[in-house]
């Protein structure tokens, strides 16, 4: 059984065209404007022998950058390697549970994924609570990011304590996934999976090979069976990101529950 990427979008000309995609294309030598298509992003996984994509919407002040129609039509093309994570407008929560319940059907779409630095507000800010409400009553993760931000944005909503210890407080029942590794908060990692076990991270925005000593200490240990795989495509490519699996020294449960295992159980794949 090939890997689960838990984070992947199918960027759209309008998202690729965002001011704060700048400091992304820099650090990842993309041309500027590129869009991937389903053909390649499914070529770029067949390569690393992913089996599964989950491919987000993104939603901001601005509108919708990729919308859950899109994300639906991207399935489309490959609906046994393609599921959708989709995302909502927090400035109309009634709405944004409307769109939840419409799309959210736990086969196609298996999941929410919201970035609080696309909004500037924290994941405790009282306008994410509807949707995370809707989450639970469907049984699906909500997903998010955390640690600093790459785009030029500020990267305080990204801190885990006490903005998403908040919410694990408040929503016992709620699965979260915190993309994108905690750099630098590595040791309020620790704190939240210790407390809370429906806790869980994803190394998306990373090679392997570069993830923090710290963080692979931590998936060794007290994370052990909490982190997924997952790559930020087109950003970075799964052949990159899984270069450096073996230096990990991963054990073999531990390598199926990062590879696939853990997503296919939190996600219900």
């Amino acid at each position: 059984m090939g890997a689960v990427d838990v984070w992947a979008q199918i960027t759209t000309p309008r998202m690729a065209a965002r001011p704060w995609m700048e400091t992304l294309l820099r650090w990842t030598g993309r041309p500027a404007g590129a869009t991937p298509s389903p053909a390649e992003t499914l070529a770029a996984m067949d390569e690393a022998g992913v089996d599964l994509a989950l491919l987000s919407a993104w939603h901001g002040p601005e509108g919708s950058l990729i919308s859950n129609e899109e994300v639906a039509a991207q399935i489309e093309t490959a609906p046994s390697r393609f599921r959708g994570l989709a995302s909502v407008d927090l400035e109309q929560p009634m709405e944004a549970v409307r769109e939840i319940r419409r799309w959210v059907d736990g086969k196609r779409f298996v999941g929410v994924r919201v970035v609080p630095w696309l909004w500037n507000l924290p994941p405790n800010d009282r306008r994410y609570y509807p949707i995370y409400a809707a989450c639970v009553d469907l049984g699906v993760p909500f997903c998010t990011q955390i640690g600093h931000t790459g785009p030029l944005r500020r990267s305080e909503t990204g801190r885990p304590i006490p903005y998403l210890e908040d919410v694990l407080l408040d929503f016992p029942e709620l699965a979260i996934v915190g993309g994108h590794v905690g750099f630098p908060w590595l040791d309020e990692l620790t704190t939240l999976a210790v407390k809370f076990p429906n806790f869980y991270v994803d190394t998306s925005a990373y090679a392997l090979h570069r993830l923090p000593p710290a963080f692979t200490a931590w998936m060794k240990g007290v994370g052990r069976g909490r982190v997924m795989f997952g790559t930020n495509w087109p950003m970075l490519s799964p052949k990159q990101c899984l270069a450096g699996l073996d230096g990990l020294a991963l054990a073999e449960d531990q390598r199926e529950a990062f590879l696939s295992g853990a997503a296919r159980r939190v996600f219900k794949l």
